[in-house]
């Protein structure tokens, strides 16, 4: 017996595949629980529309995310911060700086999705950082650290 899984699961399969089981495991568990629906042809039809669209919106935000990526990396950032005589830093620069700067700058970026790639960063100078944008997708951009 075919069924379209609404839910993950384990050892089965993911939410939106068309998978075999047994009738009974189907009719007695899989689909009282509500983990899935009989695959019928009017199911699998609707099924594949769903996919069909998927991937259209799948494809504009992969491209959407490449264009950001693109923007990000022409991008160089400063951040104003507070120095000591001695030219260190007081505290360090955080992503949730670097997040400011990209938002002052008009890009919408989330300070979760920011790496700074050196690491801490407590003295001034240019340094690099990555940004997750999409699944896959990343870019970086460089930041320069200058005393205000």
């Amino acid at each position: 017996m075919e069924i379209l899984l609404k839910k993950d699961v384990t050892n089965l399969g993911y939410a939106g595949e068309i998978v075999k089981v047994k009738a009974g495991y189907a009719m007695n568990y899989l689909v009282p629980q509500g983990f899935a629906t009989v695959a019928t042809e009017s199911v699998k039809k609707q099924h594949a529309e769903t996919l069909r669209q998927r991937a259209h919106k799948e494809a504009k935000l992969v491209a959407d995310a490449e264009a950001l990526a693109a923007t990000l990396g022409a991008q160089t950032v400063e951040v104003k911060v507070k120095v000591s005589e001695s030219g260190k830093l007081y505290g360090s620069v955080t992503t949730m700086d670097l997040a400011e700067a990209l938002n002052a700058k008009g890009l919408n970026i989330d300070k979760k999705d920011i790496t700074i790639l050196a690491g801490e960063v407590k003295e001034c100078g240019e340094y690099e950082a990555a940004v997750k944008i999409y699944k896959a997708i990343k870019g970086t951009f460089k930041f320069n650290v200058v005393a205000e």
